[in-house]
């Protein structure tokens, strides 16, 4: 039985991917998969930087904006949905396409990584829990760069849960999480994946990009997104890079030039992290837009495409519009 087909496009933050995406999907009668472990959640449109309608150009999206900003969200569940949506597309004669920068969810999703139970101490994970509502994300991130850089390279600092998952799985078995995840690969891959990512040539470039997005992204509303999240306490949702950066603002601790600094910051830290996951994934063709005009990347990722065996049969040069 042969494997269902998937083009997965991946990268950093601010760096084009839905763009892309969405330009692949057109041409080869595709579907998107969100790979975003915050665009799930409904509401915080602009934290999460969710694809508008005219983003989309019509094609589906699928796992975005499904779940209510309190309901946690794991792994595994990301898994079980990703893997019934892509099944879906398929029976239905279109092309998944996965699209996204939560390295860990693609991984595990696309390479096939066998989740297993580790182990769990409560008492634990209520002190780490406690050491994040004194002194935030970062020092859960300090700690977990300690005992398995690896895995702290796919996560964000805002994200609690999955720091505190992490550390537990060290405490408990004295195995980094990462190490866990390495050992359970599968000799095959569920599916016939083909990867293209983005990255740039110019890394200040990349940063450029983010600090304007994130200066857009107040001009559309995130401070009354952050203050809804800060009011309701909506302690999942308020993950999303964009929220909790702002909450000094509100505490009356900072001025928001200053809450505006640090996001702009965690997100490039954010997005070097991305870098750092991605570039150990030898399978990904590499694009970089600082180094050549959106459609002459564009027509490169659709080269590249109609050059494998995957997908030469349904991409054709008189279909794509640049």
């Amino acid at each position: 039985m042969s494997k269902i087909a998937v083009i997965a496009v991946v990268g950093p933050t601010a760096s084009g991917k839905t763009k892309l995406g969405v330009e692949i999907a057109k041409a080869v009668s595709g579907e998107v998969v969100s790979c975003d472990s915050m665009q799930i959640y409904k509401t915080m449109d602009v934290a999460t930087a969710k694809p508008t309608p005219e983003e989309m150009e019509g094609v589906p999206h699928h796992l975005v904006d499904i779940l209510p900003p309190e309901t946690p969200f794991s792994l595994a569940e990301y898994v079980r949905l990703a893997s019934e949506t892509i099944a879906d597309i398929h029976a239905r004669g279109h092309v998944p396409v996965l699209v996204g920068g939560t390295g860990l969810y693609a991984d595990t999703l696309l390479q096939g990584i066998q989740l297993c139970d580790q182990g769990e101490d409560p008492v634990y994970r209520e002190k780490l829990a406690a050491v994040a509502a004194a002194e935030g994300g970062e020092k859960l991130m300090e700690m977990l760069m300690e005992c398995d850089p690896a895995y702290a390279a796919g996560v964000h600092a805002n994200n609690i849960p999955r720091l505190i998952r992490a550390l537990e799985v060290y405490h408990t078995t004295g195995v980094p999480l990462s190490e866990h995840i390495r050992r359970s690969r599968p000799d095959s891959a569920p599916y016939d994946t083909f990867w293209l990512g983005l990255r740039f040539h110019d890394r200040s470039k990349l940063y450029d990009r983010i600090n304007l997005r994130v200066d857009q992204m107040m001009e559309n509303g995130l401070l009354d997104e952050a203050k809804a999240a800060y009011e309701t306490r909506m302690s999942t949702a308020a993950q999303a890079i964009g929220c909790k950066e702002l909450f000094p603002y509100f505490d009356g601790e900072k001025t928001l030039e200053e809450c505006v600094a640090t996001l702009k910051q965690s997100t490039r830290r954010y997005a070097k992290r991305q870098l750092t996951w991605f570039s150990r994934n030898q399978k990904i063709h590499w694009l970089e837009p600082d180094c050549q005009t959106w459609s002459e990347l564009v027509g490169n990722a659709f080269e590249m495409l109609m050059n494998s065996h995957l997908f030469s049969d349904i991409l054709y040069p008189g279909e794509i519009r640049l």
